[in-house]
């Protein structure tokens, strides 16, 4: 990975250790798009589900949430989002149950923070496969659920990214307005006008070409 994909990336840091974030954030987080800070597993599950980052890293012993039972909630909001683990110890049922819970990597204190930047590097392609490439020079991170123009991040909410998300998981299939209410809108009535006011906000953020209406069928994406 070239640093300029890096600079597309969303870091996530949960670290209880003050001082070790700083030195983190201070030492590559200008490497990223965004390198974000939280202290505990809470604040760190709750910024997870506010900004949807790429990558998280975090601490293994922390009060309240540890980092293994964030890591265990986290996978299962989102299955496919890499998490590394620092920790104070090399406890082998420690770094098992990391193992199972999914974490790709186990670093152990103290640690070069280029020893981190250089592992983050060493995994480039696993991102650049959740990469798809959209029309009008969109991409769009199967994994984080970000977007993309021109290598710049555009905003999104929640239920616009798993829109899009569910129009590319079914880009060879027309999606009807009714699994798009029943998908985005779980539990609630949903009008036609308000599902048309949805898609056209985000046109305006993105592209008239993007979401392509297939009239009296549904909506399609538009890959490149």
């Amino acid at each position: 990975m070239n640093s300029n994909f890096l600079k597309e990336l969303k870091v996530l840091l949960v670290e209880d250790e003050k001082n070790l974030a700083k030195l983190l954030k201070d030492a590559i987080g200008d490497s990223f798009y965004s390198f974000t800070v939280t202290n505990n597993g809470k604040e760190g599950l709750k910024k997870f589900l506010e900004i949807s980052p790429d990558l998280v890293i975090t601490d293994i012993m922390m009060p309240d949430l540890t980092g293994l039972e964030m890591a265990s909630e986290l996978k299962q909001i989102n299955p496919n989002i890499p998490i590394i683990i620092l920790s104070a110890f090399s406890d082998k049922d420690k770094f098992l149950n990391a193992i199972d819970v999914g974490v790709i990597k186990y670093f152990i204190k103290p640690f070069d923070p280029d020893e981190l930047l250089d592992y983050i590097n060493s995994i480039s392609s696993e991102f650049e496969k959740k990469l798809i490439s959209l029309i009008d020079e969109f991409k769009f991170n199967r994994n984080s659920c970000n977007l993309y123009k021109n290598d710049k991040y555009v905003t999104l909410t929640k239920r616009e990214s798993q829109f899009l998300l569910i129009l590319l998981q079914s880009h060879k299939n027309i999606i009807t307005a009714q699994t798009i209410k029943n998908k985005l809108w779980e539990n609630e009535e949903v009008s036609d006008e308000r599902l048309r006011t949805f898609i056209k906000r985000l046109r305006l953020k993105t592209s008239k070409r993007l979401i392509q209406n297939i009239k009296g069928q549904g909506y399609q994406l538009t890959l490149e």
